[in-house]
């Protein structure tokens, strides 16, 4: 049985581990959620260092066999002090989001109707998991080439989206939306407060990148208001392909091709460091399903 284990700074992850269930049959999870020291993005780079490589020297010790970091923050600033840190495979949600708004760009170039597009690109992510190192690529004149990336401020403040974007030759533009997060915590995904701050955010990113054809949601809490976000660009008049890194990441982490995976239902163990009542009410929403017994884990400051 294969274990993986999946790291976040708190719930958003759980997105990654719902869309992780359906492959891999019969593999065990095991979630950390690190929820009494986020959030990660108002802290130092040291810090946040220090807080992601304790938690996964903890998943190791629990026998994962590899490792996601479901945690944007972590991926973007110190996914190579983790990789440094546990001898197995370990794979962050930036790059993987990245080649699926790469092989969407492609189609949305050929102009094609096919709508959210998501690469299954297992071999190269998993290969990019033992190795970080991408060759940029020249960014090319195309219909489909610039992607709009929406994440919380301190995503956006390291660039880690446009610097891989770029590497893959697409053209980036990231908006920060500090707001979704805390609305998206207070249950509020369909709620008419939630639709204008986010109408009003899209408004400002569609400013800044009119053609922008591919949407790339650079936060694992925004899957929860996906539907809310091709409402609202409807709305707009300016469809766009919704790209989900959580998905992206889950299909680069395949570890089985689907005729192989059994029917065997994957087991999930849940840890937090701070309340387990909260975490177990506030991960249902993220997982789509009531969480099985969560413990309570104290990894000191």
């Amino acid at each position: 049985m294969t274990t993986i284990g999946v790291f976040d700074s708190g719930f958003g992850g759980l997105t990654v581990l719902r869309e992780l269930l359906p492959h891999n049959g019969g593999a065990r999870y095991i979630y950390l959620g690190d929820t009494a020291r986020l959030p990660y993005g108002s802290k130092s780079r040291d810090t946040i260092a220090r807080y992601a490589v304790s938690s996964a020297r903890f998943l190791h010790e629990q026998g994962a066999q590899h490792l996601v970091i479901a945690c944007n923050t972590a991926s973007a600033l110190v996914l190579d002090d983790i990789r440094a840190a546990v001898p197995i495979p370990v794979i962050g949600v930036i790059e993987p989001g990245a080649q699926a708004a790469l092989a969407a760009s492609a189609i949305q170039g050929e102009g094609t109707n096919k709508s959210d597009v998501i690469t299954n690109k297992s071999d190269v992510m998993l290969s990019e998991a033992k190795n970080p190192r991408i060759s940029p690529v020249e960014p090319q004149a195309s219909k489909g080439n610039h992607v709009l990336v929406l994440a919380t401020s301190a995503t956006v403040q390291s660039r880690a989206y446009t610097r891989a974007l770029n590497n893959l030759g697409l053209r980036a533009t990231e908006k920060a939306c500090p707001l979704l997060v805390p609305l998206i915590e207070e249950g509020w995904t369909s709620h008419a407060v939630t639709a204008e701050v986010l109408r009003i955010y899209l408004l400002e990113a569609l400013a800044e990148a009119p053609d922008a054809s591919v949407l790339l949601l650079g936060c694992t809490h925004y899957p929860l208001i996906r539907s809310l976000i091709n409402t609202t660009l409807h709305e707009l008049h300016h469809p766009m392909r919704v790209i989900d890194s959580a998905e992206a990441t889950a299909r680069a982490l395949a570890l089985l091709p689907p005729s192989s995976a059994t029917h065997v239902e994957p087991t999930c163990t849940f840890h937090a460091t701070d309340s387990i009542e909260k975490f177990r009410r506030l991960g249902a929403a993220f997982l789509g399903q009531p969480l099985s017994e969560v413990h309570h884990l104290d990894l000191g400051g």
